[in-house]
């Protein structure tokens, strides 16, 4: 009878034949789990000094592994580790490895534990780890951003609604929105965060063990806030990556929204902003041309990571207690949308310095859409008219303006007064740009003291205080 080599394959005492070739192709997950390889030493040698502590292992055999363990840190760090298909994944590459190194202590190393228990332990440490690096590179973009908008914040600009000219706003004032939208993508991954830091180590397949362990220990080595307090849901629960997913396409989402206003302000016909060359490409036919290829990107990219998200809740969505084979599937989703983002927030920090307003453009465009003709109202109402009435008013005289051709400040008082008798000569300096931003002049609202004053708000926030 053809018998399995059991040096191989930890499970192969059960079974009387090898696993066929395609079948290892199939199931192998180590080409790309392999990234949390020093996830998964920290949570051995953390497992490896509770087993020490309860005396289930012996001190030279804890310094076994703390030496084999080191050794292949240091193989791994220099590309010299032979990573094998045969051994499926990150974990038994790096166990048989240190066997090999160290002999029995080796051996010894799994005792109480599971690959069960074993990769949520390390996929929580990887999650974590990737939150705490995003942000920090979410902090760098909105700092960039801040100084941008600084910068502009006395910058006139049309805010719109349905893509219409609407109101003047300051650009400054624009840019603290895209700055509101990462400030509740950093709480949500600061909340993500905290269900994520749960030790699921312990549960070992699903029901615990026989082993007198320390699963607090093990906790407050890896700085867990706490344990998986059931051991079903601690080797089968995956809400935490499904909630950095969601949590990353609603980040994506945002920047896809940013990208769209990037591209439409880099068009001729707006001309509001101009983005740096590095950031942007040519045309292979079209000599002109300066696309916005970085915005537009990360507009694509950010569908790639709702599937992300779908592919996570489809995965779970059927299976039964415990752990599954399926849960393999969890990685390549999670890793996936974790580089995109990174690699989404590092760029566009990098790309905020980049961006220079085209003021003079701006300032036409306010010219063309009549955004002064809510302050005209506003005017009527303080003046003693019913707003209703006061709309209507506006209304025919922005239907006269549109007929001449002209905005409402070029009418001249005589035929402004024909809509009502209530305007006055002090009606010039409201329709004016800035009047309008300075009539604005409450917490939230475009004012440029109010703009300057949200930004001090804003860096007291990002630097803690």
């Amino acid at each position: 009878m053809n018998q399995p080599n059991s040096t191989q394959y930890t499970w192969a005492g059960r079974f009387s034949e090898p696993m066929s070739d395609l079948v290892k192709r199939y199931t192998a997950s180590v080409d790309f789990d392999k990234r949390m390889w020093r996830q998964d030493i920290r949570g051995s040698l953390a497992h490896a000094r509770m087993l020490a502590k309860q005396a289930i292992i012996s001190a030279e055999d804890l310094a076994d592994i703390q030496r084999g363990m080191a050794q292949i840190v240091s193989e791994i760090e220099a590309g010299t580790f032979e990573w094998s298909l045969d051994l499926e994944d990150v974990h038994l590459n790096i166990e048989k490895h240190l066997t090999a190194l160290v002999g029995d202590a080796g051996k010894r190393l799994h005792t109480g534990r599971s690959r069960n228990d074993q990769v949520a332990t390390d996929i929580r440490l990887y999650l974590r780890d990737s939150i705490d690096d995003i942000q920090v590179m979410l902090k760098q973009f909105q700092s960039a951003l801040l100084d941008l908008a600084e910068r502009e914040a006395a910058t006139p600009m049309p805010g719109f609604t349905h893509l219409q000219v609407a109101q003047p706003i300051t650009f400054g004032h624009h840019l603290l929105a895209w700055f509101e939208m990462t400030k509740r993508d950093a709480e949500r991954f600061a909340d993500v965060r905290k269900r994520t830091n749960r030790l699921p180590l312990g549960a070992a397949a699903l029901a615990g063990t026989t082993y007198p362990i320390d699963r607090e220990f093990v906790a407050a080595e890896l700085g867990f806030e706490g344990v998986c307090e059931n051991s079903l849901d601690a080797v089968s629960d995956r809400d935490f990556a499904i909630e950095f997913c969601a949590a990353a396409a609603l980040l994506m989402m945002h920047f896809s929204r940013m990208s769209e206003e990037l591209v439409l302000w880099m068009n001729p016909r707006f001309g509001f902003v101009k983005i740096a060359d590095r950031f942007c490409t040519g045309s292979s036919i079209m000599p002109q041309k300066k696309n916005p290829d970085v915005p537009e990107l990360a507009r694509g990219k950010t569908g790639r990571v709702y599937g992300h998200l779908t592919a996570l809740l489809t995965l779970m969505k059927c299976q039964p207690l415990a752990y599954n084979k399926d849960n393999q599937e969890d990685k390549e989703p999670l890793f996936d949308a974790v580089d995109t983002v990174t690699d989404t927030l590092r760029i566009f920090a990098d790309m905020i310095p980049g961006i220079t307003a085209r003021p003079d453009n701006m300032r036409d465009a306010l010219r063309q859409g009549f955004a002064t003709a809510t302050d005209l109202a506003d005017y009527l109402t303080r003046k003693g008219l019913p707003f209703r009435d006061a709309h209507e008013a506006v209304g025919l005289a922005v239907r006269r303006a549109e007929e001449l051709g002209v905005d409402l400040p070029q009418l001249s008082l005589t035929e402004l007064q024909t809509f009502s008798p209530l305007i006055g000569e002090d009606i010039f300096g409201v329709l004016t740009v800035e009047g309008s931003l300075a009539a604005r002049n409450h917490i939230g609202g475009t004012a440029p003291e109010q703009v300057r004053a949200a930004i001090e708000r804003a860096r007291g926030r990002l630097s803690g205080g």
